[in-house]
């Protein structure tokens, strides 16, 4: 149903059009920004400047009408005045609404009050807003009153979240910046960006259930990718010895503010490299990272100080659930397992097997204690069907994770590239699907092959984007750093 302040929009959308004005131009030509005009201001200067943007303010006052013009850059005080636009002109400002998109030439002068503002002499219509925009109002204490705040709707009409939040555009430039610094630390270091299928004909490289759909020319069900991992080896069997990617995997699991099921990882692999040269990189990069983009190592985030001086802490695994659930892996029992969730009030562990018990503990006790950057080494062979032995110690494996702000935001091994010790785990994996694990592993015979003809030593990263930015742009839900997050239908 179309509001009271809809239909007065449509009528003065008639209006423009019955007096030939066009309310939804092709094109205009700027000059600047809203920024570089006030920033390169001179009294004496009585340049011409050409600035388009969304009114967000207009206060007639008779013969003048002062506005408020924002862009990208920021806003600029608007000066319209009847005897230098004529009435047909300054008559047209009636017919416009706050959220209206409008191109504006004219010099800049200063108020009496001091103020930089913009003395329009040519005013086009660009683009008419037939619904308002929840601006707001802001109040003499500065608070604002009425804009669009409510969490859900803000991420379902993201594109009015992003015009009335110039904080919330400033979260998704910082993305870009980030992708844009992955992109270039590696390509600094010879490694190769590749595309790998994002529909497979088996999924497999992590713990995950998939989505799948049917491929109506071969008839065949095939799957979103829930990993980069298992094509990328594929290139390092090839001989493209350094590569990585930067694409979008899939998993079909539940909704919370960590995850969402289409989200951004960042995965490389380096030929002859294990996990203890992958650590050094990515510790690099997420140092260097913060840095170049924030010129500094120590961020506040979510209430607490991070320092990114680099080395970042290191622990062991097993040492981590010993310390604090009391429990020793090395020969606890399920039962052992499920009496130390038990004690932290995690229910419903009766179907769960040892690996997922054994990884429950570790989300349940260890995670929480994670606050600095921090990498933890060393997890169990069964948790790591991909990963290969840690020297020393059959029943480990040579893999770490990284942890910022108790929530993972990397992972890595030291690459399994024995094939028949591969199949053996894909085995073992078929017998934890069989007793019911959906995110087992698969078999994947066609990777099998590739390993057998031969796969140096490699260190593999996977990077997740989404929840490192979750932490740079200090934000506590991953559905605030997506632009179109997976939501609920609404009823």
């Amino acid at each position: 149903m179309t509001s009271f302040v809809e239909e007065a929009r449509r009528e003065k959308l008639k209006e423009l059009r019955k007096r030939g004005v066009e309310p939804f131009g092709y094109r205009f030509e700027r000059t600047s920004l809203a920024r570089s005009a006030l920033d390169g201001f001179r009294e004496d200067d009585k340049a011409v400047h050409r600035l388009a943007g969304r009114l967000v303010l207009l206060r007639p006052m008779g013969k003048v009408t002062f506005g408020h013009l924002e862009d990208a850059s920021g806003r600029i005080q608007l000066y319209f005045k009847r005897d230098f636009l004529g009435d047909d002109t300054y008559g047209v400002l009636k017919l416009l609404d706050l959220g209206d998109l409008v191109g504006v030439e004219g010099p800049l002068f200063r108020t009496q009050t001091g103020e930089v503002t913009l003395q329009v002499r040519g005013l086009t219509v660009l683009a008419k807003s037939l619904r308002p925009l929840s601006l707001g109002k802001e109040d003499a204490s500065g608070v604002r009153h009425g804009e669009l705040s409510d969490p859900e709707l803000r991420a379902r009409q993201r594109y009015a979240d992003l015009a009335v939040h110039p904080e919330v555009r400033e979260v998704f430039k910082l993305r870009a910046r980030v992708v844009s610094f992955i992109r270039k630390f590696l390509d600094a270091r010879g490694y190769l960006e590749v595309e790998t299928p994002v529909l497979q004909p088996l999924y497999g490289g992590a713990a995950a259930r998939p989505f799948k759909t049917h491929y109506e020319a071969l008839d065949t069900t095939v799957y979103l990718r829930i990993a980069d991992e298992l094509y990328l080896k594929r290139c390092i069997v090839g001989g493209l010895e350094r590569v990585y990617e930067i694409g979008h995997d899939f998993r079909n699991e539940g909704l919370s503010r960590f995850h969402n099921p289409e989200f951004t990882m960042a995965e490389w692999y380096e030929a002859y490299a294990d996990y203890e040269v992958m650590r050094e990189i990515a510790e690099s990069m997420v140092a260097n990272m913060v840095e170049e983009l924030f010129g500094t190592t120590t961020l506040e985030r979510h209430g607490a100080t991070l320092s990114f001086q680099r080395p970042f802490a290191r622990k062991d695994y097993y040492s981590l659930v010993r310390e604090t659930a009391g429990v020793d892996l090395m020969s606890a029992t399920g039962a052992e397992l499920r009496e130390a969730l038990k004690r932290r009030n995690v229910v419903e562990t009766d179907q769960l097997t040892m690996p997922k018990l054994t990884d429950e503990v570790f989300k349940t006790y260890v995670e929480p204690t994670l606050v600095q950057p921090t990498f933890v080494f060393d997890y169990p062979k069964s948790l790591s069907p991909l990963a290969k032995v840690k020297r020393g110690d059959p029943q480990r494996v040579e893999r770490w994770e990284l942890f910022i702000q108790k929530r993972e935001v990397a992972n890595a091994f030291s690459e399994l590239n024995d094939p028949e010790d591969q199949a053996e785990r894909f085995a073992q994996q078929a017998n934890l699907r069989a007793a019911g694990d959906q995110e087992a592993q698969q078999l994947d015979e066609d990777f099998l092959r590739a390993l057998e003809y031969g796969m140096p030593p490699t260190g593999g990263v996977g990077l997740g984007v989404d929840r490192l930015l979750m932490i740079l742009a200090d934000q506590a839900n991953i559905r605030e750093v997506i632009l179109f997050p997976m939501l609920r239908p609404q009823e």
